[in-house]
């Protein structure tokens, strides 16, 4: 009987050390989240896990520990137990080898997936033993998590589940993968890890697509732009577009107005204007995020390096890149590049390269002409940005801008219909004889075609 009290020793101390292990799996698994549901459930054993898991590295320690003292204790007995069956030498190499196997399929594979399979109810049952075992052994665990810090280099001992966003990262996917999330929410969830590594640059509306207004405007101005684009904050210039003096607000537009015999053109757009946020256009999106939510404010100017205005950036842009964009029944279909209508008559799209425009009525640009797509060609002519209706002249084109709302209700130009300002000839074929053989044929624009020049 006193040769078994070793080997049942052994086994306890194995059974144990497969319980802790499973805690330990338990432990890592469970969520904050689900808890704090069944706290509110008022689950028995609720409230001490939320303790437990409040101070989760310090508990896993505690597991930790434990787990290797059941498993050094157990490798040491059984030892002993061979050496006087075996010898020394062939008592401790089996013991070596059993343990190894023992290890890892009863201390390690197996437990850990039970715990992992059974989370809450393995970590709601050891929530009391562990808060007993810690006023114990913590001490001793914490001592040794020092030790380790002290001879290993770097941080030391991390204080959550996770070592690095890139764990993090692959545990979403995993995910994913396995069904736990959808594939539209890892996407959400990468998303807000990569606010951090994208500048407010990439997502601004650029300065050359800003919708802004002159501060000597009268407030009824203001109301009427702000209607005609969609825009409820429309930023305020002093001399030019590098000199933002502020913002105005469509409600602060609205209350003046309302209330006017004249429809606000007693008030100029200074006088009911407010301060505008400047951010530098290299800001990481998660800060300037952090920073809009708690200044209350919705839209910021962005500043390029040398000081002069890069564009804006409202908290909907900033959204739109975690959740994606918004469809609505303001979207419209994608846009053709090139639609020809009739005979030398297109509706382009307003992003297409000028280069293209330029192929479709056989002119060469002017090497100082500063501008890249159709939209941004008609905001050089004009001044500003192009709403829907506007029109300009340019190189015996008229180009008139189309569009309407998009999906937050801001007006936007989609289109642009280009036709020539003047009628073209038909096209004669030339017969030999034909006392009209030397008449320009459709397609031959004569000098039109060198440089963009004008007839005169």
């Amino acid at each position: 009987m006193t040769g078994l009290l070793p080997l049942i020793g052994v086994i306890t101390l194995v059974v144990f050390g497969g319980l802790f292990a499973a805690i330990d799996a338990a432990l890592s698994t469970v969520s904050i989240a689900r808890i704090d549901e069944l706290v509110r459930d008022e689950r028995p054993g609720a409230a001490r896990l939320a303790t437990v898991v409040a101070e989760r590295p310090r508990y896993i320690n505690l597991v930790v520990l434990l787990r290797i003292i059941c498993e050094v204790t157990a490798t040491v007995l059984l030892a002993s137990i061979l050496d006087g069956l075996l010898g020394v030498s062939w008592g401790l190499v089996t013991a070596a080898a059993i343990m190894v196997v023992t290890s890892f399929v009863a201390m390690g594979v197996g437990p850990r997936t039970v715990g992992r399979q059974n989370a809450y109810s393995i970590a709601l049952m050891s929530a009391i033993p562990l808060q007993a075992l810690s006023v114990l052994l913590t001490p001793i665990s914490r001592l040794l998590v020092l030790l380790g810090n002290a001879l290993t280099p770097g941080r030391g001992f991390r204080n959550g589940p996770f070592a690095s966003e890139i764990e993090l990262r692959e545990v979403v996917d995993l995910a994913q993968q396995r069904g736990v999330v959808a594939d539209e929410e890892r996407r959400m969830i990468q998303s807000v890890f990569e606010l951090g590594d994208t500048a407010a640059r990439e997502v601004m509306v650029p300065r050359t697509e800003m919708v802004w207004i002159e501060a000597d405007k009268t407030a009824g101005q203001a109301t009427s732009l702000a209607v005609r684009s969609g825009h409820s904050r429309i930023p305020v210039i002093g001399e030019n577009v590098d000199d933002i003096v502020g913002v105005v607000y469509l409600k602060d537009l609205v209350q003046q107005t309302y209330y006017s015999t004249n429809g606000g053109r007693d008030t100029t757009v200074a006088q009911v204007m407010r301060p505008a946020v400047f951010v530098p256009d290299s800001k990481p999106l998660d800060e300037l995020l952090s920073e809009m939510q708690r200044d209350r404010n919705h839209m910021a100017l962005l500043v390029d390096e040398y000081g002069a205005t890069a564009g804006l950036v409202t908290i909907e842009d900033v959204l739109e890149e975690i959740v994606g964009e918004i469809a609505d029944e303001y979207d419209t279909d994608e846009v053709a590049p090139v639609d020809e209508i009739d005979d030398h008559i297109y509706r382009v799209s307003a992003r297409l390269p000028i280069e293209d425009l330029a192929e479709l009525y056989e002119l060469e640009l002017d090497e100082d002409l500063d501008v890249d797509t159709v939209g941004g060609l008609m905001a050089f002519e004009l001044g500003r940005v192009p709403l829907p209706g506007a029109e300009v002249t340019w190189e015996g084109l008229r180009l008139r801008a189309e569009g309407g709302p998009d999906h937050r209700g801001r007006v936007r130009i989609n289109t642009v219909l280009v036709c020539p300002t003047e009628p073209v000839e038909p096209e004669l074929h030339t017969v030999p004889g034909d006392e009209n053989s030397g008449r320009t044929r459709r397609g031959d624009r004569g000098d039109r075609s060198r440089g963009g020049e004008k007839d005169e």
